[in-house]
């Protein structure tokens, strides 16, 4: 799924091998799908700032994800605390 505000380019992977550091810059603004034989192979994936690399390692971390999954169904089943019984 693209980011919004994302293009999405499909780049045969031949092109991609000729000019790889093109297609890196680009897949820091455009989701690239790497194709073989004109089927998708692959996404490019690139990184604007170290922020963007976190959030993306953020997003896949298994442990992570557990958590979220955790979390969500306690709220679910009324086991959350709201923010104001915090305090």
């Amino acid at each position: 799924m693209a980011k919004e505000g994302r293009r999405v380019q499909a780049v045969a992977l031949a092109k991609v091998k000729d000019d790889l550091s093109r297609y890196l810059r680009l897949a820091t603004e455009d989701e690239i799908v790497i194709t073989r034989h004109g089927r998708p192979a692959g996404v490019l994936i690139g990184f604007a700032t170290d922020d963007d690399w976190f959030e993306y390692r953020l997003e896949h971390h298994p442990e992570f994800l557990r958590r979220v999954a955790e979390a969500r169904t306690a709220i679910r089943e009324g086991r959350a605390i709201s923010l104001e019984e915090l305090e």
